[in-house]
């Protein structure tokens, strides 16, 4: 045997203690990387499914009931639970609305959607809007029997609007219940439970009724595409557009004109405010698809502002 086929014991040794470090380097910082993709899925999931619940409307309507807790005088504690059971509502409406439509999302090829782009699986946000819904349930109750009650009837019909009513002309109604039932669950949580005033809840049904409209215009087109035919779709987008101005109106209409005595100064605001807001926003949705959708928030932040002030509770 040539002496350049030999191996030395000692050179075998020598060859194995130099490269040990970089072996052992490269092996140890494919570990990190890989650990660093695993965090960096986990986090994507956590953000995909925070996402997936529609933060927007969830914390809008989280807020309207908080607001309308703390200026009914339920104090503190209470205000906290109210709007603990609202959050939890409106995260499982809106985890069930994602999780239900990710196949259909898909096929569209809508963005924005993470049930439906895969940074989230939907099975996960089914888990997520189940879990939100058995939290709600005694959030709701705690609040006393007819407000709970009251509270997850429009939980109830949020969901059959995800579940069926959405693609129907009734697609409206779960809306209406929806936002007219939030001041009724606020007030019945009150002690003794005070019947909410009337004009609270034909305001708040209103709204919820602009809100469906002014939500679903930009998205007439696409949803048509996709074979839902609820009533803005129905209607069409000229259609929408020329209704949506009616409810907003009627809601800060009912709010100045329904408690007893004469318009006040802050009535008569209202309505203009409200008016100019509620004419714009159609129109302007040409330019910008969510212009419509921002004049609603408006008139609902001044129907909120003219809601507060007349109360929200008595006969």
């Amino acid at each position: 045997m040539d002496a350049t086929d030999s191996v030395s014991p000692a050179g075998t040794g020598a060859a194995e203690a130099a490269g040990a470090q970089p072996i052992g380097a490269a092996r140890a910082g494919a570990e990190r990387a890989g650990a660093a993709r695993a965090g960096a899925g986990r986090r994507g999931r956590v953000v995909g499914l925070a996402l997936a619940c529609h933060p927007g409307p969830a914390l809008a309507v989280t807020a309207l009931g908080c607001a309308l807790a703390l200026g009914s005088g339920l104090g503190g504690p209470r205000s906290a639970l109210v709007t603990a059971a609202v959050l939890t509502g409106q995260l499982s409406v809106g985890w069930c609305n994602d999780a239900y439509d990710a196949r259909r999302d898909a096929d569209a090829g809508r963005r924005g959607k993470p049930a439906a782009d895969g940074t989230v699986e939907a099975h996960a946000v089914w888990a997520a809007a189940t879990v939100a819904l058995a939290l709600c349930v005694p959030l709701s109750l705690a609040c006393g029997a007819l407000a709970g009650a009251v509270h997850l009837a429009a939980v109830t019909a949020a969901w059959l609007y995800n579940l069926r009513l959405k693609a129907t002309a009734l697609s409206w109604l779960p809306y209406v219940a929806g936002f007219g039932a939030l001041p009724a669950a606020v007030a019945l949580s009150l002690p003794g439970g005070p019947w909410p005033r009337w004009w609270t809840v034909t305001a708040g049904a209103l709204l919820g009724f602009a809100a469906h409209l002014a939500d679903t215009l930009p998205d007439i087109a696409a949803d048509r595409a996709a074979g839902i035919r609820g009533l803005p779709h129905r209607l069409g987008a000229r259609g929408t557009r020329l209704l949506l101005p009616a409810p907003l109106l009627g809601a800060t209409a009912v709010l100045a004109f329904g408690p007893p005595g004469p318009v006040n100064a802050g009535g008569a605001a209202a309505l203009v405010l409200a008016g100019a807001a509620a004419l714009a926003g159609p129109p302007l949705g040409r330019r910008w698809r969510k212009a419509a959708l921002a004049g609603a928030v408006a008139v609902a932040a001044v129907d909120l502002a003219l809601l507060l002030a007349r109360g929200v509770t008595g006969a």
